[in-house]
């Protein structure tokens, strides 16, 4: 029967082969070094006992012992992966039946002492986030890159957001906002900063400079304009003056209004513009015709077109500024990203401040979410098939558990000559 998907450990990883090997080499070493000195035991406890020198006893003592530290380390290696023999001694295969219970153990040890929030934040403060980060990216080539990769994600989410979506966003979210909130005081504000911060003119300067082309380029046309208005009853010769002398006036009068910031045109324009912005946010019968003339433009059915032609206009433009790599946009954004790598490699200031935010935000993510991070050693242990658990930390430290057999062998054989001499020594 298959396993579960994702039951069991990932089988035949490149390393496998060597760990396998390195393990039977070991295990071959240990169980050798036992055969070793049973067969010493052997040989030394019948030598003494058909009358060998008392060394003899010695050593058949030592070899005893290291047989009994032998086995007994055996047992204990073997009782974490699997029964000794088969037999189904109670706290043996240690692993196999406790790996949950391991994999929590490991969990909670790692959520403690690896992911506590001064750990992190020592480690991050360590790393020089700010210098890393700066020496990087003030290499054009990887300013290029960085800007390079979020205007393809930008472009991604342009590219793919529905036009249907976009409308029913502005029809429900958008546009009962503008019909409950007033316009008339909004409106007055705004076009009072406007006046404040003389940002009108910079349109009556384009308006003027607009009109007086148009004049410079439309003589023929302005004089006809004159012309049709012209009675019957006069002369041509008089129309024609006359047309030639407002034409003059006109281009006069608009190179007098661009050249005195104080025309009186200007500010009869500045008085008009003052006193709408005041009514707005003052008079109630002319914020009562703007609310209605709102209710009558929203009820129009191309709002809704004009809204759709506003957004493919802007996405085709945000589209043609992100994909150009020689677009303004595209250079400004490696310029500054340069920049600001530069200067976290030079600004001390700005460098220790970068770097206080990445060790405060990273031990603020790690005390939020290390239940979530060390949770997934235990989710993962448990979700490992028993026997093949097993089979795969025996791999990786087994090779290490055989030096203990080894040393329980070579250890237990001291201990043991050292207790059979001082018994001879005291007794």
């Amino acid at each position: 029967m298959s396993e579960p998907a994702g039951a069991a450990l990932p089988r035949g990883t490149a390393d496998e082969p060597g760990l396998r090997q390195a393990l039977r080499r070991m295990r071959l070493i240990a169980t050798g070094l036992l055969a070793t000195v049973v067969a010493i035991y052997l040989a030394a406890q019948a030598w003494h006992n058909h009358g060998g020198p008392a060394w003899a006893g010695y050593v058949a003592a030592a070899a005893e012992a290291g047989v009994v530290g032998a086995l007994a380390d055996w047992f204990a290696v073997t009782a974490l992966f699997r029964h000794p023999l088969g037999l189904p001694i109670p706290h043996t295969a240690i692993i196999p039946h406790r790996k949950d219970a391991l994999g929590r153990g490991l969990e909670n040890f790692v959520s403690t002492h690896f992911l506590a929030p001064d750990v992190v934040r020592d480690k991050v403060d360590g790393i020089g986030v700010a210098a890393r980060v700066g020496t990087w990216l003030r290499e054009p080539a990887h300013a290029e890159r960085v800007a390079a990769e979020a205007a393809g994600r930008l472009s991604t989410v342009i590219a793919g957001t529905n036009d249907d979506l976009v409308r029913e966003i502005v029809d429900r979210a958008v546009v009962p906002r503008l019909v409950e909130r007033p316009w008339a005081g909004t409106l007055g504000a705004i076009l009072q900063r406007v006046l404040d911060a003389r940002m009108h003119d910079r349109l009556v300067e384009l308006i003027l400079a607009e009109v007086e082309h148009w004049l410079l380029h439309n003589p023929e046309t302005f004089s006809r304009l004159i012309l049709d208005q012209a009675p019957a009853w006069t002369p041509q010769w008089l129309d024609e003056a006359v047309a030639a002398k407002a034409y003059d006036k006109a281009l006069e009068a608009l190179a007098q209004i661009r050249a005195d910031p104080e025309h009186r045109v200007r500010t009869t324009l500045d008085r008009f513009l003052a006193d709408q912005a005041t009514r707005l946010r003052t008079d109630p019968s002319l914020g009562e015709q703007v609310e209605q003339m709102k209710q009558r433009w929203l009820a129009r059915p191309e709002v809704g077109q004009a809204v759709a032609t506003i957004w493919a206009t802007t996405r085709a433009i945000l589209l043609d500024l992100i994909t150009d790599p020689d677009s303004t946009a595209r250079v400004r954004a490696r310029t500054e990203l340069a920049a600001f790598g530069a200067r976290l490699v030079e600004d001390p200031d700005l460098a220790r401040t970068v770097d206080q935010a990445a060790a405060d935000l990273a031990a603020r993510a790690v005390a939020r979410y290390k239940g979530d991070i060390s949770a997934i050693i235990g989710d993962t242990v448990a979700s490992w098939e028993p026997a093949e658990t097993s089979r795969r930390i025996e791999l990786h430290v087994g090779r290490d558990l055989q030096f203990i057999r080894i040393n329980g062998t070579v250890v237990g054989a001291l201990v043991g000559l050292v207790i059979h001499t001082l018994t001879q020594l005291l007794l």
